[in-house]
């Protein structure tokens, strides 16, 4: 199976446990678009929640009903994707930018479920960049703090500002991303400590504690790991 084909198993296999009068969050990247079509072949009577005005246009075109974060007290089930899924399910999220909608969408649900390719699976997280949202006013002073935390947890990298085009990424918040090439992190609550006390960091892209279960797509089928 190509990487897109284990996405699309991973997706469709997540969009069979959602039940009718659900209400539901939709992730944002390309794994989670495989869920957001599955879910909506479903026809089922659910609300859903995006974290992404990405994720919410492809919601809409399929017909799905959307909410807004707060319209309902409690999220039964979120499914979203992973950048990286190292062990007892600590994530590394936020390559698509949408970081901070997710973690709010996340921490308001009953349970997560994160979808991904086999190759998403690490023994160490940190192989890819971690994303940290900052606020853009005096983002560059931000980011020499941000690399006195990185320093404090032993991993000695500058964070990059994401460009693309030529600009400065914004999220749908209007805020920067910096992308830390961390290498391996050790220590993941250490650092997500370290990072959420920098002034003018708005959230990062480590996920720990929040997964409940990952359906992974395989050459031999959907593997499902509990942390």
């Amino acid at each position: 199976m190509s990487a897109d084909e284990e996405k699309r198993a991973a997706g469709e296999a997540a969009a069979g446990l959602v039940e009718a009068g659900m209400a539901v969050g939709l992730g944002t990247g390309s794994t989670a678009a495989w869920f957001v079509r599955a879910l909506a072949e479903r026809k089922l009577d659910v609300r859903c929640v995006p974290t992404s005005q990405a994720t919410a246009d492809l919601a809409t075109s399929l017909g799905l009903r959307l909410a807004e974060l707060g319209e309902v007290s409690r999220l039964d089930l979120t499914v979203d994707g992973a950048d990286e899924i190292g062990p007892g399910l600590a994530l590394i999220k936020g390559g698509g930018a949408a970081l901070l909608r997710e973690k709010l969408v996340w921490e308001a649900s009953a349970r997560c479920v994160v979808i991904a390719d086999t190759a998403k699976q690490v023994a160490v997280l940190g192989a890819f960049p971690l994303p940290i949202e900052v606020v853009a006013f005096g983002h560059a002073t931000t980011a020499l703090r941000i690399c006195d935390a990185l320093v404090s947890c032993d991993i000695g990298v500058a964070p990059r500002l994401r460009m693309k085009d030529g600009q400065a990424v914004r999220t749908d918040n209007g805020n920067l991303i910096y992308d830390a090439a961390c290498g391996r992190i050790e220590h993941p609550a250490t650092l997500a400590d370290a990072l959420k006390s920098v002034t003018g960091v708005v959230d990062h892209g480590l996920f720990l504690d929040l997964a409940d279960q990952a359906l992974v797509g395989t050459p031999k089928g959907v593997l499902t790991l509990e942390p």
